[in-house]
C-alpha cells in the first residue's frame, strides 16, 4: 500500500507525492511561551515526531521545524503581572518546553525558530504584501485585505463571511473589511520597550500569522511539504497563514494541511481559555512520560483524544503485559529488549504490499510487520499500529511461555523468538515507544529497606512452600502451610507487588 495522507485542504487522502530518498520538510505550529508546558502543547509534537520517524524509516530525509512564539500580548500581560521582562519569561517557559519534549521523547525536531529572531523578515514580507496590493498599511497598523485574495477561505471551505460570523475576530475601526487580520500592530504607550521595533510604519510588533510564515520559508523554501498544527489553528491562523504566504510567493504554500485532534476531558476541549489544562510536571509525577506518550498516539491523530486519569491509569496497565515480556525475553536470551537492533528498510517500495518488505520477517500467523506498515501508511494511523503492536506481544507472550516452560531450549527457538521480536523492537522505534527501561518503583521509604523486607518475605513463603509440599498427603498442616503462602502472594498484589516464581527462584516487581 502506498502512503496515503489526508490533506485539509482537499479533504481526502492522497498519494503522498515524494519518493523515500527525498528530502520531506515539515512545519508545525509551536507555543506561545508565557505559561508552563501543558499536556495539550505535546499533543502535536509527538504526533509530528511519530510522523518524522515513520518517514524517515521509509528512507525520507526530513527536515522538521516547530517555532517559538516569543512575543505576543499575552507574553506581555503574563509579564507584567510576575514583574518581569517578556525576554526573561519567554526564556524560562521555552527552557520548560523543551523540558517536556524531552522527557516525552520528541527528538525528531530540527531547528526551533523564534519569532524575534526573524522581525527583519516579517517586515519583507510585510512590505512585499503591502506593494502587491494584498496589504495597507493603518494608522501604525498594517493589515492583510481578505477581500484582494480570491481563495480566502479555501482551507476551511467557507466564504469571508461565514468565518466572521463564526470566530472571534479582532475589532478595529482602521481596518478595510471587518475579517482583515493584523501583520504588523502599531506599539501601545504601556508597552514595554522590549516588546517594540522600529518599521517603515512606526515602532510595533509582527501579527501573530505573519511569524510562521516568514520562519517556515527561510528554514524551508516558499513550498512545504507538510505543515501540521492542532485542529484549534485551522482558522484564523492556518488560513491567514495560508493566504498571505501564497499572497506574497505567488506559489503554494504547503502541499499538505495535516490537523490533529484536540484533547477532551469530557465533552469540554482541553485549553488555556477553559482552564482545564493539566501542566506536564504536575502530570509527570503521577505517570511515566511513556504513559502520556502512549495516550496520546492512541487514537488515529485526526480524532479527538479522551483524557482522564481513569484513562490514563489503563494505559499504565496495558503497559505492564510489554514490560512483563521483555523481562521474560531477557532471561530466555540474555539480550535486553532496548538492545534489539531494528529491522533495517532503506527504502519502503511504493506500490508493494507492505508485508513484501525485504527484511520484515512475520509471524507464523499473518503478518505483523506488514499489517503495522499498511496502517501507517494509511494516514499514519497510530492507534491501529497499537493494536497490532498488542497482537503481536500476545504472540511474543505465548512464545515466551514456551520457552520459560523449557528448562533447555534449542538453540533454534531462542533465535526465533530474537528474530521474532525484532518486529516489536522495530514497530516499538516507530512509534518513539519504549525508549529506555521503566524506573523501578519504590514502595515508601529507603530503597534498601524495602528490598531488605521483600527478600525476608519471599524467603518465608518459600520456606511455608518448602513444609508444605514435604508434608506428608494426610498432614492436617499441609492446607494451612499452602494458605499461608496464598495469602502473602495475594496481600503483596494488594500493594501493587507481583511475585513471579521460577525455577532459578522467586523475583518481584512493581506492578
Amino acid at each position: 500500500m502506498a502512503l496515503q495522507v489526508y490533506s485539509t485542504l482537499t479533504r481526502k487522502k492522497e498519494p503522498f507525492h515524494k519518493q523515500p530518498g527525498e528530502t520531506v520538510t515539515m512545519y508545525v505550529c509551536g507555543p506561545t511561551v508565557y505559561k508552563p508546558s501543558h499536556i495539550g502543547h505535546m499533543v502535536g509534537p509527538v504526533i509530528f515526531d511519530t510522523v518524522k520517524r515513520y518517514l524517515t524509516y521509509l528512507g525520507y530525509k526530513v527536515t522538521w521545524v516547530i517555532n517559538i512564539t516569543d512575543v505576543d500580548d499575552k507574553l506581555i500581560k503574563r509579564a507584567a503581572e510576575l514583574n518581569t521582562t517578556v525576554p526573561a519569561l519567554a526564556e524560562r517557559m521555552t527552557a520548560d518546553y523543551f523540558d517536556c519534549l524531552k522527557k516525552l521523547n520528541v527528538t525528531g525536531i530540527d531547528h526551533f525558530p523564534k519569532a524575534t529572531e526573524h522581525i527583519g523578515g516579517m517586515i519583507e514580507m510585510i512590505t512585499r504584501l503591502i506593494e502587491k496590493g494584498y496589504a495597507y498599511p493603518a494608522a501604525g497598523d498594517v493589515y492583510f485585505d481578505v477581500s484582494k485574495d480570491p481563495d480566502y477561505g479555501k482551507l476551511c471551505n467557507r466564504d469571508p463571511e461565514q468565518l466572521e460570523a463564526g470566530s472571534r475576530i479582532e475589532v478595529s475601526d482602521r481596518k478595510r473589511n471587518p475579517g482583515d487580520f493584523a501583520l504588523w500592530k502599531g506599539a501601545k504607550p504601556s508597552e514595554p520597550k522590549e516588546a517594540i521595533w522600529e518599521s517603515p510604519w512606526g515602532p510595533g510588533r509582527p501579527g501573530w500569522h505573519i511569524e510562521c510564515s516568514v520562519m517556515a520559508s527561510k528554514l524551508l523554501g516558499d513550498t512545504l511539504d507538510i505543515h501540521g498544527g492542532g485542529l484549534d489553528l485551522q482558522f484564523p491562523h492556518h488560513e491567514n497563514e495560508l493566504a498571505q504566504s501564497e499572497s506574497a510567493t505567488g506559489k503554494e504554500f504547503a502541499r499538505f494541511w495535516m490537523h490533529n485532534g484536540l484533547l477532551k476531558m469530557g465533552t469540554a476541549k482541553m485549553a488555556g481559555s477553559v482552564g482545564n489544562v493539566v501542566n506536564i510536571a504536575d502530570l509527570l509525577q503521577r505517570h511515566s512520560p511513556e504513559t502520556v506518550r502512549f495516550l496520546l498516539l492512541s487514537t488515529h491523530y485526526r480524532s479527538p483524544i479522551e483524557y482522564s486519569e481513569d484513562r490514563l491509569t489503563e494505559v499504565a496497565k496495558s503497559l505492564q503485559s510489554f514490560y512483563r515480556f521483555f523481562e521474560l525475553y531477557e532471561r530466555a536470551t540474555g539480550e535486553s529488549f532496548y538492545n534489539i537492533q531494528q529491522v533495517e528498510c532503506d527504502q519502503f517500495p511504493i506500490g508493494r504490499p507492505p508485508d513484501q518488505i525485504t527484511g520484515m520477517p512475520d509471524l507464523e500467523s499473518g503478518s505483523p510487520g506488514g499489517e503495522f506498515m499498511s496502517c501507517m501508511a494509511d494516514d499514519f494511523n497510530t492507534g491501529a499500529a497499537i493494536g497490532i503492536m498488542f497482537s503481536t506481544l500476545s504472540k511474543l507472550h505465548y512464545l515466551g511461555s514456551l520457552l520459560k516452560l523449557d528448562s533447555n531450549p534449542s538453540p533454534y527457538a531462542v533465535a526465533d523468538i530474537k528474530n521474532k521480536t525484532r518486529i516489536l523492537r522495530t514497530m516499538a522505534n516507530i512509534l518513539g515507544l519504549f525508549w529506555a527501561p521503566p524506573a523501578k518503583a519504590a514502595l515508601g521509604g529507603d530503597d534498601k529497606l524495602v528490598a531488605g523486607l521483600m527478600q525476608l518475605l519471599i524467603d518465608l513463603r518459600g520456606n511455608l512452600r518448602t513444609e508444605a509440599k514435604g508434608a506428608a498427603k494426610d498432614n492436617p498442616l499441609k492446607p494451612a502451610l499452602f494458605a499461608q503462602t496464598d495469602l502473602i502472594r495475594k496481600r503483596l498484589a494488594e500493594l501493587g507487588v507481583t511475585l513471579e516464581d521460577r525455577p532459578a527462584g522467586t523475583t518481584w516487581r512493581v506492578g
